[in-house]
């Protein structure tokens, strides 16, 4: 018979868990808490840093290691240590952000290093609605002033100019270390080529010996899809665009902001313990 400590549970944080303006809701944290002293095994999967998983969580807490920077860190906040970092190719990734700023002057650029740190390049309006919406502490730097050890590069902007960024990097080779992923409406990430939540799911399942088919995914944008169609079950929420909701075992009946999250934790516990 199956226990809930058998599943691993990895939740997309912004518009899955929460959303950026009114956080998690009470509904989540409450079925988690409960999920988790039933033995279950949950954690998130984010493009946010360390630092910004932290401040969102608040009294939540994990009980396994994070998918962090969109699968660039492993981070085990039991032990504040990061158990796994994927870099950029920096030359290939400083190439494609002057190209992209001489073309798109008014782009947020921001870098993400070392442990999650941010070093904003250009700053914007996004670049700081993302600090304040994030709780991002960002260091402004010029591009050769970033430290060794680059996770991550955003580029933040309206929806248009960023639509139009994507389509300007799919007509450039910058190489084939790093790949172009958007990760919002309003966010495009160079990432290293191979990392992503999907391979930081399978490396997180590696360490804790867990077998892939008792892995649950719940997300609600084309980042999470690779990790959802890898994963033994899948979730989206009622929020996710219609491919996502398409590519999904299971869709939520209500959206992030009602408690999608806690509506499915709950309905599994039901499921899986019958309680």
């Amino acid at each position: 018979m199956d226990r809930l400590s058998d599943y691993l549970i990895f939740c997309d944080m912004d518009n899955t868990l929460l959303t950026a303006k009114e956080g998690i809701p009470s509904c989540n944290r409450t079925v988690i808490k409960l999920f988790t002293s039933m033995g279950g095994r949950f954690t998130v999967a984010s493009g946010r840093p360390p630092e910004s998983i932290r401040a969102a969580l608040g009294d939540l807490s994990l009980s396994l290691p994070a998918i962090s920077c969109n699968g660039s860190l492993l981070y085990d906040f039991q032990s504040n240590r990061v158990l796994r970092h994927a870099s950029l190719d920096q030359n290939q990734a400083s190439i494609a952000i002057r190209e992209i700023l001489l073309k798109f002057p008014r782009i947020g650029v921001e870098v993400m290093a070392g442990a999650g740190e941010m070093y904003v390049i250009h700053a914007n309006p996004y670049t700081h609605a993302h600090q304040v919406d994030e709780h991002l502490s960002g260091i402004s730097c010029p591009l050769e002033s970033v430290p060794d050890g680059w996770l991550k590069v955003v580029f933040a902007g309206d929806p248009e100019t960023v639509r139009k960024v994507g389509q300007f990097a799919k007509g450039r080779y910058y190489g084939r270390s790093n790949y172009f992923l958007p990760t919002n409406q309003i966010y495009l990430e160079i990432m290293p080529t191979g990392v992503g939540k999907a391979s930081g799911m399978e490396q997180l399942c590696t360490l804790l010996g867990a077998r892939m088919e008792k892995t649950i995914v719940i997300g609600d944008y084309y980042n999470d899809l690779e990790m959802m169609k890898k994963a033994g079950y899948s979730v989206a929420v009622a929020n996710a665009p219609s491919e996502v909701r398409a590519a999904a075992n299971e869709v939520t009946s209500c959206g992030c902001s009602e408690g999608a999250v806690g509506e499915f934790l709950y309905r599994f516990i039901d499921r899986v313990t019958g309680i």
